[in-house]
């Protein structure tokens, strides 16, 4: 059973995640182009889009079965961790079937990371919300990992539509470079250290 401290959560959350789905399915429509070339980018680009999908999809079906009434919680954490950890599969055995990607499929690969422990944990905390419904410390595990996945989707439909990336390590990079706010390379820098 859900405990009611968190009914108004997944309520919230159920809406959000309905809401996000709708919109990635519009950036999706949007670059259907993108997506249906044979290239290296865009694999990339299909690994962002279902992953995206797979993140927001689990916080809706965790968030709307909580809500009804009985024990639903634990199987559906359990059922949609499964499908998600099928995911995770898929997307790793694409990425290794792209030999030739090096560091521009690590952040990708680290993010499938990040989904399969959230996927892991939640399959285990659905376990154990099924065997003792009474407990609420496991309900709180589990709209605590429907929260990591609305940041995990948003963050990878953030790639999808190809949203500027500005991050500590390119910075200082670029800064060392001697790159100006334009992107090129500022005449006045001396040589790169």
């Amino acid at each position: 059973m859900v405990p009611e401290n968190v009914h108004d959560f997944f309520m919230t959350s159920g809406a959000a995640a309905g809401a996000l789905i709708g919109l990635l399915f519009v950036a999706i429509s949007v670059s259907a182009g993108r997506l249906e070339q044979r290239t290296v980018d865009a694999r990339l680009h299909r690994i962002r889009a279902s992953a995206s999908f797979t993140a927001f999809v689990n916080a809706l079906a965790v968030s709307l079965f909580s809500l009804v009434p009985g024990h639903k919680i634990g199987p559906t954490a359990v059922v949609v961790a499964c499908f998600g950890l099928f995911f995770v599969l898929a997307s790793s055995m694409s990425l290794l079937r792209s030999r030739h990607l090096g560091w521009k499929a690590a952040r990708d690969a680290a993010f499938i990371l990040g989904l399969a422990v959230v996927f892991v944990i939640q399959f285990c905390e659905g376990v154990d919300v099924w065997v003792h419904p009474d407990g609420s410390g496991a309900v709180d595990t589990i709209a605590m990992l429907v929260v990591i996945c609305f940041l995990i989707g948003v963050a990878r439909a953030w790639e999808l539509i190809g949203g500027p990336r500005i991050g500590l390590v390119r910075e200082v990079s670029a800064y060392l470079q001697g790159e100006t706010a334009g992107g090129g390379v500022d005449p006045g820098a001396g040589p790169a250290a």
